[in-house]
């Protein structure tokens, strides 16, 4: 090799490694062994941070929930680089103080904004993030004989956005270009003892939905948690409710991510751990081994994580610290998994109004 060509190949090199330590470049998987875990973001007050979005435009988006102790901050959207750099936020506005308070960044539409979903008031917002203006697509009613709705993670899928409702045992729809959420399925199975419905992901060479349950009602699950698949028939009406995997006592689990493998990464918020499970249920791994410690070997443990969102091939987790409400434990972990995350179904049709 001539000098010449040597400095430059050492130049380039010397670049690269500073863009990949500055986060503008990932460092690729073979640099980070699978469960490496390091801080992507700390997430200002009022913390309490739920599900981690990744959008399109490659930034990165989360919002805040109340403090279960009780203030009188409203709800923030906040806005990241893919490398971690805080650059924007958002105040939702219109929130009811008196009650507890909550946003979910749960997905985009066509147009490029934020689908939120607000606890106080159970809205679904969408956030223009080049003007900052919030618009009210729709609020969820309270059903009949059932508790108070909580919309809590949505997914678009055929014709609309399904939405699940952490408060009754219902997923909701809302058509494509928006209108009035309609049941799609209420079933037994979504009701929860206490902790509901959470995450939602659709999976279009299935034609189905992966749904996430913390608990549910039946004693015989002495409160363990499930993942469902929910087929979506010919029709538009969904199939039946099947049992993809079932979790121990109290693991909670939460929010999830799916690979273009097909294997899923569920944060179980009770017992702070990432789970990882084949397409059809296998539990493969888990990380820490450990339950309850939250151990990841990076400065912040897990501390009731809430989600796994890919980025490349890791998988974001919001720290949500709901039960020790610790500040310092509210941040966005990095956990490098080896593998490429599915693409999110966005349809061109998915507008709203």
């Amino acid at each position: 090799m001539s000098t010449s060509r040597l400095r430059r190949t050492t130049l380039l090199l010397v670049v690269l490694g500073a863009l990949v330590a500055s986060g503008l470049v990932p460092a690729t998987a073979a640099e980070r062994e699978v469960w490496h875990t390091r801080v992507f973001a700390n997430v200002p007050k009022p913390g309490f941070p739920a599900y981690v979005y990744v959008h399109p435009n490659g930034r990165v988006y989360a919002a805040t929930y109340t403090n279960p102790a009780g203030d009188a901050m409203r709800s923030r959207v906040f806005e990241w680089t893919a490398s971690g750099t805080l650059l924007r936020s958002w105040t939702v506005p219109d929130q009811d103080l008196t009650a507890a308070r909550g946003v979910q960044v749960a997905t985009s539409d066509a147009r490029g904004r934020l689908v939120l979903l607000e606890k106080s008031r159970s809205r679904v917002l969408t956030l223009n993030v080049t003007t900052g203006t919030f618009q009210v697509q729709a609020t969820i009613p309270d059903l009949p004989g059932g508790g108070a709705a909580i919309p809590n993670y949505a997914a678009w899928g055929p014709d609309g956005l399904y939405v699940t409702d952490y408060g009754q045992d219902v997923i909701w729809r809302i058509p494509s270009a928006g209108g009035t959420p309609q049941v799609w399925l209420r079933s037994t199975k979504l009701a929860g003892l206490q902790f509901g419905t959470t995450g939602i992901v659709y999976e279009p060479a299935r034609r189905s939905f992966l749904v996430s349950q913390q608990t549910t009602t039946d004693p015989l699950d002495a409160l363990r948690g499930h993942l469902y698949r929910v087929p979506v028939l010919a029709d538009g009406e969904p199939g039946a409710v099947g049992t993809v995997w079932t979790s121990e006592p109290m693991a909670l689990p939460d929010g999830f991510g799916v690979s273009r493998a097909g294997n899923v990464y569920i944060a179980l918020l009770g017992t702070n751990q990432l789970v990882k499970l084949g397409p059809d249920g296998e539990e493969l791994d888990r990380f820490p081994a450990t339950p309850l410690t939250g151990g990841n070997g990076s400065p912040v443990p897990f501390d009731n994580p809430s989600n796994a969102t890919f980025l490349g091939t890791r998988v974001l987790v919001a720290n949500q610290s709901a039960v020790f409400g610790s500040a310092a434990h509210h941040v966005i972990l990095d956990v490098e998994v080896g593998e490429q995350g599915a693409p999110e179904l966005i349809p061109a049709r998915s507008t709203l109004r």
